[in-house]
């Protein structure tokens, strides 16, 4: 009898395991600190505890759902990993089940400092003239919370001196670009034709990462105001016009010399 009882109890937990897949296409996505961790498939009888580790300290939630939010509380520095375990439903009288070890998957490592995308900065541009422009930066906010105060942090204030924006620019109606990068949230480029227009596109560069992922979105183009003069503003028919009549008046400034020449 004992015997068999430990074949129906072997039969049972072969089964129910069975039942319960294994996490599948387990993926980190962040943005602006903001991670997430996802995978499939969608659960119908069964749960997903999901184990994650952080080197200091763990915690372990339970999901009904192929998604979890994970609160890095400033910890952007540390390296991340999760272990999705799958559990069968059971009930308080499923005593033949409460040992069973489940399926389960480990994620990849993910280190939020060093892979988290940064999202499209805006910017102003301040000042131009004298062939020099300042560009004002705004900083993201992200999704990190300050130990001290509870306030959400710049990336400026996460990243400190490993922040720096890439800018690239040109003319307007020209292709030919240059590029600059600034240490600070205010850029000053020189050595612009004074009285031009020029477009401007910046990004986040954090150029202490692996190079793919250095960069940021790039932001909406935004083009400065060429100073206007009066011939910028006439037309090409405009300019024709205003060139004939001044030939006309040399010519007649002339005629007329010649003749005063002649009668003296």
């Amino acid at each position: 009898i004992t015997i068999l009882f430990l074949i129906v109890v072997v039969i049972v937990v072969v089964i129910v395991v069975d039942l319960v897949p294994r996490a599948e296409n387990v993926t980190w996505s962040s943005l602006n600190f903001k991670t997430i961790l996802t995978w499939d498939p969608t659960p119908t009888d069964y749960t997903y505890t999901v184990h994650f580790a952080e080197y200091v300290h763990t915690h372990t939630p339970t999901h009904t759902h192929t998604q979890c939010q994970h609160g890095l509380q400033g910890n952007v520095v540390l390296t991340y990993s999760a272990d999705i375990k799958s559990e069968h439903d059971v009930t308080d009288d499923d005593d033949d089940v409460d040992d069973v070890e489940f399926p389960h998957t480990y994620s990849p490592k993910f280190n939020p400092y060093r892979e988290s995308q940064i999202s499209a900065v805006s910017f102003k541009i301040q000042a131009a003239e004298n062939g020099m422009v300042t560009l004002n930066i705004s900083d993201l906010i992200t999704s990190v919370r300050s130990r001290q105060s509870g306030k959400l942090l710049t990336i400026r204030e996460v990243f400190n001196k490993d922040l720096k924006y890439k800018i690239i620019y040109h003319k307007a109606g020209s292709t030919g670009k240059r590029e600059n990068i600034s240490d600070y949230s205010i850029a000053k480029l020189s050595n612009l034709d004074a009285g031009d227009s020029y477009c401007f596109k910046v990004a986040a560069f954090i150029p202490s990462r692996a190079k793919a992922l250095q960069l940021g979105a790039w932001s909406q183009e935004v083009c400065s105001e060429a100073e206007r003069h009066i011939l910028h503003e006439l037309s090409v028919g405009a300019l024709v016009g205003l060139l004939f009549i001044l030939l006309i008046v040399i010519s007649i400034i002339v005629i007329v010399t010649i003749l005063c020449c002649r009668r003296c």
